[in-house]
């Protein structure tokens, strides 16, 4: 991570603000961890056959702002043909996150299991989340982050 900060400096490219290091990171995060979502709801991977002729498929993708802690950040949210993707990580209707990702990530960096944050997120927040689609969640972090670092 500081690495990342380093390199973002030495570019020029701010921390924060509108296009600053940390929105364009929680927008790759955000948009990634959502089509891992909408992955999960279909059954399938995108371009996988196995999705032909099985009722729903993916259907592009909604432009949507999104205020965060850090200033808006405009995403694209996925969506399928059937219109039956309801999405937890930023829920239909939404425009304030409410961290839920946010707090996945703390807990998985804390050493949790997928169960146990499945629970904390059951207790606390009343967000119905399955143990697969936070550790989909957190490969997809996982990766965007080692991503990031490369550049």
């Amino acid at each position: 991570m500081d690495s990342l900060i380093k390199d973002a400096v030495k570019s020029g490219t701010p921390i924060d603000g509108a296009d600053g290091l940390l929105n364009q990171l929680t927008k790759a995060v955000l948009e990634r961890a959502l089509d891992s979502e909408l992955t999960h709801h279909l059954g399938y991977e995108a371009g996988d056959p196995a999705g032909r002729g099985s009722g729903n498929s993916r259907n592009g993708t909604t432009p949507k702002t999104v205020t965060t802690v850090n200033g808006p950040v405009r995403i694209d949210v996925p969506r399928d043909r059937n219109g039956s993707f309801e999405p937890a990580i930023v829920p239909k209707k939404t425009r304030r996150l409410n961290n839920i990702n946010s707090v996945v990530l703390s807990l998985y960096s804390r050493g949790m299991t997928t169960r146990d944050i499945e629970a904390h997120l059951g207790e606390v927040y009343g967000a119905a989340v399955s143990r697969e689609l936070i550790s989909n969640i957190t490969e997809v972090v996982v990766d965007e982050i080692k991503a990031w670092q490369s550049r």
